[in-house]
């Protein structure tokens, strides 16, 4: 029995969506194991809780880096867990269309087909996370038109403009919501002496998703001899992110900018569709619009557009549909993904 997948990898977080189906299965990208055994003890969100917070013999990893397989066992396992929580048994023949950043080269490609593979994908087709963000938002890429997105990620950002089913223009970065994370991070140490963790910054930064009346946030961390918290106010840290949004706005610029004349008048009727995790920060969409001089056009569920559009081209599987990055290489045989989950 075959079972029909869109995947998309990010640095952060990996999602999987079944054909004909309408709910997201999202873990963090994160697998916890035993450093001396290699023995996997957790994976997604119960490994996320671990990060920071093991002994010597219990290690946390993030099997994927921006474009890249940092760890092929760990992303083995990963793989195969979200395929089981996908619903996905040893009778089915898995197919998946996978979303990757698109400025992977053909060997880092590789590395993830075969990733894919050993955790239980018999055949997979890679689209970039820009055109399959545009297949979600039923932008016309096969059409002789113009769009623009930017997907700006955990570890990267990245935008494209799209015509005839290709990329006509490409400018990224290794830059997204980590490094954002990290800047108030060091912000509020720097600021108010208390150090707190990764996921304590990702709730402030998603305070600013959710405008002025969130603020001011109270976080608890620690100083050097006991628990702390700060309290703080939503213009220091817009200033403190100032220098790396300045960042991912000249990713959008230099895109645009690449851009041939022709297509000039498309980018301006159909502006920019942001999409990613960061893409409700309060200020990106105006700063981007404001520097490229276009408008920007809201994204329903910017954080899922990728995944549902890597679904849409599940139709086109076998096809040459020139959306793909990838011809159709031929892949080993898949490992069962029934056995027992980590604990």
């Amino acid at each position: 029995m075959r079972r029909d997948l869109a995947i998309d990898l990010g640095t952060a977080n990996i999602s999987v969506l079944a054909r004909r189906e309408s709910v997201v299965v999202t873990e963090p990208a994160v697998v916890a194991r035993l450093s001396d055994t290699g023995e996997v003890v957790a994976i997604g969100r119960e490994a996320e809780r671990m990060v920071g917070r093991t002994h010597d013999r219990l290690q946390t990893v993030r099997p994927f880096g921006p474009g890249s397989v940092l760890d092929a066992a760990a992303a083995r396992e990963l793989i195969r867990a979200m395929l089981r929580r996908a619903g996905v048994r040893r009778r089915h023949r898995v197919r998946a269309v996978v979303a990757v950043p698109s400025f992977m080269t053909p060997l880092e490609q590789r590395a993830v087909v075969d990733a894919l593979a050993a955790g239980g994908v018999l055949a997979s087709r890679l689209v970039g996370h820009t055109m399959a963000a545009a297949v979600g938002c039923r932008l016309p890429v096969e059409q002789p038109v113009g769009s623009l997105v930017v997907d700006v990620g955990a570890g990267t950002t990245e935008a494209a403009v799209l015509s005839l089913g290709g990329v006509v223009a490409l400018e990224w970065r290794p830059i997204g919501g980590l490094d954002l994370d990290r800047e108030i991070q060091a912000l509020v140490d720097r600021r108010h002496g208390v150090v707190i963790d990764r996921s304590t910054a990702e709730r402030v930064k998603r305070a600013l998703a959710a405008g002025a009346e969130a603020w001011p946030v109270t976080v608890r961390g620690r100083t050097a001899s006991s628990s702390a918290v700060a309290r703080l106010d939503r213009q220091e840290v817009l200033d403190a992110l100032d220098e790396p949004i300045r960042s991912l706005v000249d990713v959008v610029v230099a895109c645009a900018g690449w851009a041939p004349p022709e297509i000039a008048a498309d980018l301006t009727a159909g502006g920019v569709h942001l999409v990613g995790g960061v893409a409700q920060l309060d200020g990106l969409a105006a700063r981007i619009g404001e520097a490229c001089r276009l408008p920007i056009h809201p994204v329903v569920d910017p954080e899922a557009v990728t995944v549902r559009g890597a679904a849409r081209l599940l139709g086109g599987f076998d096809g040459p549909a020139e959306v793909f990055l990838d011809g159709l290489p031929a892949a080993p045989a898949p490992v069962p993904v029934d056995g027992p989950e980590a604990r």
